[in-house]
């Protein structure tokens, strides 16, 4: 398909690219902390923007939902399609270069765990904006990101990267309802640290900002 012809090739994909191809069958299995926190959440037609090995996309599946699922990874993608067809689930995944990759649904629930840190700040922005207008008014987002304070720096691509400000995720929601909001620090290789911000937030009904 014309999404497929269009990946990224960048150091960022390579490397994950690579780590999906030495997983296990079992690692797409597991849900990471992030993906737990935003299971309970995903309900109906469902966008799992940045969808990995689809670990959170067959979750959400096996809950009812129905599942696109966009990654720039071929190994991730690969994986996906044969899973999907082996276990009839219903979820689709396409790659896509995420980066400038246009939606054309929308959906109960769009989430995105860990994806937009790889893109310059301004695309992260844009893509964050997009996602948020592809939303049903009373859907939910859930937005995983890594913050300023993150100190591990071997899977960026060192010309396109964005650490977020701490702040930035709850102001980018300002105008939706924020139902959850966490902060979680992880310790990396050669004593370098993770730092997470994650937002669930609620679309409003109408056009109407919710009261505070």
């Amino acid at each position: 398909m014309a999404a497929d012809a269009r990946v990224p090739c960048n150091r960022s994909v390579r490397f994950f690219d690579e780590h999906f191809r030495r997983l296990s069958t079992d690692a797409a299995l597991r849900l990471n902390p992030f993906e737990e926190l935003a299971l309970p959440y995903l309900r109906g037609k469902v966008l799992d923007f940045g969808c990995g090995l689809g670990n959170l996309a067959f979750a959400a599946a096996g809950r009812g939902c129905r599942v696109s699922a966009l990654d720039a990874s071929p190994a991730a993608i690969e994986r996906i399609r044969v899973r999907a067809a082996a276990e009839h689930a219903p979820v689709f995944a396409t790659l896509a270069d995420l980066r400038d990759h246009q939606l054309t649904e929308n959906y109960d629930c769009v989430v995105s765990i860990g994806l937009l840190m790889f893109f310059d700040c301004p695309t992260a922005y844009r893509v964050l904006a997009l996602m948020k207008d592809h939303v049903r008014p009373g859907g939910t987002a859930i937005v995983n990101v890594l913050i300023e304070g993150t100190t591990y720096m071997e899977m960026f691509d060192p010309a396109g990267h964005c650490l977020f400000a701490a702040s930035e995720l709850q102001r980018r929601f300002d105008d939706w309802a924020i139902e959850r909001m966490e902060f979680d620090d992880f310790l990396a290789t050669d004593d370098t640290l993770k730092r997470f911000c994650t937002v669930v937030a609620r679309k409003p009904s109408s056009s109407a900002k919710p009261e505070a």
